[in-house]
């Protein structure tokens, strides 16, 4: 009965050639038996009893790393080993030998290895890389095998291809990964020196070379001073001119290379030829007491003949280190110019007369100069002529008619178009301010006509309309077409520009003359009103500041005759009075200083205002129902993108930056509609609430029933029939107007 075989063992005729059957493997390829070599291993890759596997590749220990395979773990970690090899020089007698120095990398990431020579200046040698990166086999009789990282230590040898290279040091990075992989170091070795160069360097540091060059180091004057230019204005009186008129020149001196370049300002229609420059760009030498040198007279270089006439006609000649008889030629430097110096530039005086403010900063710091007065060289310039405008002529506009003057091509005249942009009419902001007025007349068929004046901020024009009345036997509708007005009082044919109404002259209590027809501006819409306090620098009227300041000055004289005015006219002591009562205290004060806008606007300042000035339910309502019907409900990013704007985590910020992260996110509500809602979360220092916000307008969450909304019949602006504001002022806090007067009273 046969026996099976065990897995690893082979059978052979010779029982006795025990060394054979041991190294030799049989195994199966394709259903056919072939003899494999003795590093197959067994069923899972474990060794076979007996069998002593040999590594591919270097082994890590698991615990340098986190697991991960070696390309991973260390990609783009190289080991770095300093070494030499010892060339020989057959054909040589100067050399027999040559020490060729060299650096070893070995990559971790793949057992790859590359030998890299540094260049060495006039080595004659091809050097640079020697043995691309790739991994190396060991020498015979393992070439079966690659370099790993156990083959690598300091004071070793490695051997690639034929070639023997001696390790001697390393860098830290290899030293501190070779401990940790549990290596023993060993001490750093020399490399011997060449003899061959180090004999040739001691003959090139004996040697005294025949020419030497002088090495003048400009590259750190270049470097300090690229760029930076000193500028003098300078004139030179032309004595060979017909008129002997002086001319105008600009001097640059250029402080990275001390060169100097001139240009001339020519005057236009001088009748001179425009050249590009007067002195091109180098440097400018001063000339000698004697005059201009002879051609090789100013050299770089000077030399000596050692043999003389001695030797027939022949001579040797030698550079002079000592420069014996050498002319030095001066140029000129920062140092000669200076505000009424004169140079010499070839032949020519030119006066330095004055200097741009980087240089006098430059001559300041530098030299310490104080004193820049310029020096005066020319007559002062007539007065400009002014050009007589012709008076208007009353064909066409005044504009028109200037621009006429202005060239031989008449042009249109020109719109201000960057107002036009600003102040035209966009969404809901109609940038036009309304007025109700009427006719300043005694004439009982005029006095109760009623007027809207609109004022077009975009162009500054106005429009008048008549408001219908029933019974009056006035046709109303469009009164006046809109235009720019003219005040009232000015000559029509004069060559000054006239003066035209502006937004500034239209205010509540104003009197106005339009065309002939003077009118009273009784009251405005609440947008006109509320324009005017926002823009309180542009309108003294609905600035409250300017307001309060003027009243001041006008009762603190009488603070407690005032007192006892205001509590007299509240006999029950509820700290408010009605704005009636309040504007006639207001005007008996003044004595008719104040118009009714200035009242009305301190007026609405120191207002008692209602529990709900606004249906704020109804605008967040609105504002989630649009959100619903478009399907946003990305709220709870949206908080934490604006909590991320909160750098100092107040919980408050800006109106824009919370404006400007709703648009990033898209969120579908009209601008006045956001505005509106963003501005109900304000405090008292005007910034956003977001985290309240965000919670109003989550209709997921935080759902508001729908209200009924009621449909008003569409109007014209222009139907607008001067109805009391939206919000009216009604009752006023007088406590808080004395006490900003006259201080708290004890």
């Amino acid at each position: 009965m046969a026996l099976p075989l065990l897995p690893g063992f082979s059978v052979g005729r010779n029982l006795g050639k025990e060394k054979f059957h041991k190294s030799q493997h049989w195994g199966y390829c394709n259903n056919v038996a072939m003899l494999l070599a003795e590093d197959k291993p067994g069923i899972g890759g474990e060794p076979l009893p007996g069998q002593k596997l040999k590594p591919k590749s270097s082994v890590f220990p698991a615990e340098l790393g986190c697991g991960a395979p070696a390309w991973i773990a260390f990609d783009k970690q190289v080991l770095s080993f300093d070494a030499y090899f010892e060339e020989e020089v057959p054909d040589k007698n100067q050399e027999l030998y040559r020490i060729r120095h060299c650096k070893i990398y070995f990559y971790l990431e793949d057992d790859t290895i590359q030998v890299v020579e540094p260049r060495m200046k006039n080595s004659g040698i091809i050097q640079g890389t020697i043995v691309q990166r790739h991994r190396i086999p060991l020498p015979s009789p393992n070439e079966d095998q690659f370099y790993t990282i156990d083959h690598f230590n300091i004071n070793t040898e490695v051997i690639f291809y034929a070639r023997r290279y001696k390790i001697i040091d390393c860098d830290q990075f290899t030293k501190n990964f070779l401990r940790k992989m549990g290596f023993k170091l060993n001490p750093p070795g020399n490399c011997p020196d060449d003899p061959y160069t180090k004999e040739r360097q001691k003959i090139l540091d004996s040697m005294n070379p025949l020419r030497p060059y002088e090495r003048i180091d400009t590259l750190k004057q270049f470097l300090e001073h690229d760029g930076h230019v000193l500028r003098f204005y300078c004139v030179w009186d032309d004595p060979e001119s017909l008129f002997h008129d002086p001319r105008e020149l600009v001097l640059h001196y250029y402080l990275s290379d001390d060169t100097i370049d001139i240009k001339e300002v020519i005057p236009v229609n001088s009748g001179r030829d425009v050249v590009p420059l007067f002195l091109r760009r180098d440097k400018l030498p001063k000339y000698a007491p004697t005059g201009l040198y002879q051609p090789g007279t100013v050299t770089s270089r000077t030399v000596l003949n050692v043999f003389g006439n001695l030797v027939g006609n022949r001579g040797r000649y030698i550079l002079d280190n000592r420069k014996t008889g050498a002319v030095h030629q001066e140029f000129y430097r920062d140092s000669d110019l200076k505000i009424g110096a004169v140079i010499n530039v070839w032949g020519r005086q030119i006066m330095l007369c004055d200097c741009d403010e980087f240089t006098k900063d430059y001559y300041r710091t530098k030299y310490g100069i104080e004193d820049f007065t310029p020096v005066p060289y020319k007559a002062p310039s007539p007065p400009k002529a002014e050009k007589p405008i012709p008076p208007y002529t009353g064909f066409g506009s005044e504009e028109d008619s200037l621009c006429s003057c202005m060239s031989l091509l008449p042009k249109p005249p020109q719109k201000d178009f960057k107002k036009f942009m600003e102040k035209d009419r966009c969404g809901l902001e109609s940038n036009t301010l309304r007025f109700l007025a009427k006719l300043a007349t005694e004439n009982p068929i005029d006095k109760d006509r009623k007027f809207i004046i609109c004022y077009f901020l975009s162009d500054d024009t106005i429009s008048v309309f008549e408001h219908t009345q029933r019974n009056t036997g006035i046709l109303g509708g469009k009164f006046l077409e809109r235009s720019r007005i003219k005040k009232p009082g000015q000559e029509l044919f004069k060559s000054e520009p006239s003066e035209y109404f502006k937004a500034q002259d239209l205010f509540i209590g104003a009197r106005v003359c339009f065309h002939g027809h003077n009118f009273l501006l009784v009251d405005a819409d609440e947008y006109t009103i509320n324009y005017m306090e926002k823009h309180a620098n542009e309108f003294a009227v609905a600035d409250t500041g300017f307001i309060f300041k003027k009243l001041k000055g006008i009762a603190e004289p009488r603070s407690r005759e005032i007192r006892q005015v205001f509590a007299a006219a509240d006999p029950q002591h509820t700290k408010v009075i009605e704005y009636d009562p309040f504007r006639n205290l207001i005007v008996s004060i003044t004595d008719g200083a104040f118009s009714e806008h200035e009242i009305m606007t301190l007026g609405r300042h120191y207002r008692e205002k209602e529990e709900y000035e606004m249906d704020h339910y109804f605008l967040l309502a609105k504002a989630q129902e649009q959100l619903k019907k478009d399907t946003f409900e990305n709220f709870e990013q949206l908080s934490v993108v604006l909590a991320y704007s909160d750098r100092e985590k107040c919980g408050v910020l800006p109106y824009e930056t919370c404006r400007t992260v709703c648009k990033s996110f898209k969120l579908p509500l009209s601008d006045d509609l956001l505005q509106t809602i963003l501005t109900m979360f304000e405090d008292d220092h005007k910034q956003v609430e977001y985290k309240k916000f965000v919670d109003a307008v989550n209709w997921r969450e935080n759902q508001i029933p729908a209200f009924q909304t009621i449909k008003l019949p569409t109007q014209n602006e222009d139907d607008w029939n001067g109805q009391p504001p939206f919000l009216p002022v009604k009752r006023i806090k007088y406590l808080p107007l004395l006490d900003d007067l006259f201080g708290k009273e004890e």
